[in-house]
């Protein structure tokens, strides 16, 4: 998803102004809240994700644990990589992303009850909506963590492109759902991974957008 986040404005372009802490926080806030919400469809379709979160529902399939708590301890390796790679602004930031949607991913089916939801609707929806809320933290320099950082990393120092790079690792991920995910299901959480990461690779672009 050639290096989306630069650390510095190209020599031709005019200096852009940094995003003020409120700008920041916002970002933050709403990106997560996006994700969350998308997870809830996924949830509520009975549909996989990729990403650390992935990751933590595989788990949470495998064992029962709570979901909120795995998905922050799977995300505590990856700190190291974002604090040395990627600048302390962008680990805490990415550290309070990670921390907020553990939270609202325990909340959320508290404070919002879907009765019925169509899956194919769930994939889609909950793509886009993911798609949009990494796009909002990655313009803000933040990430929710683990493969997140590991993808930016990537196309920052080897120009890869995130939403693709993404997108096989998600798929990777998807694959060792299949002990607990049918094929139907599983073939709509690779339509959400790719309507998802189709969205982040069109979009963040550091031609379309520059953000410091």
């Amino acid at each position: 998803m050639n290096a989306a986040l630069p650390a510095s404005p190209p020599a031709t372009a005019e200096v852009v102004p940094r995003h003020s802490l409120f700008d920041d926080a916002q970002a933050v806030i709403t990106g997560t809240l996006f994700v969350a919400l998308a997870l809830l469809l996924f949830r509520q379709a009975g549909l996989m994700t990729g990403g650390t979160a992935g990751i933590a529902l595989v788990i949470h399939y495998a064992s029962g644990w709570r979901f909120g708590a795995l998905f922050f301890v799977v995300n505590l390796p990856f700190y190291w990589l974002a604090w040395r790679r990627m600048g302390r602004r962008f680990t805490l930031k990415t550290f309070a992303a990670v921390a907020l949607l553990s939270v609202l991913s325990e909340l959320l089916p508290r404070w919002l009850a879907i009765g019925h939801i169509e899956p194919v609707f769930a994939a889609l929806a909950g793509g886009l909506l993911a798609g949009a809320g990494f796009l909002i933290l990655f313009r803000h320099r933040a990430s929710l963590g683990g493969l997140n950082v590991l993808v930016l990393w990537l196309q920052d120092r080897l120009g890869w492109r995130a939403g693709y790079t993404q997108l096989a690792l998600d798929l990777t991920i998807l694959l060792a759902a299949t002990p607990w995910v049918d094929a139907q299901r599983l073939a709509l959480s690779v339509l959400a991974a790719a309507a998802m990461n189709v969205a982040l690779a069109v979009n963040h672009r550091a031609d379309r957008y520059v953000a410091f």
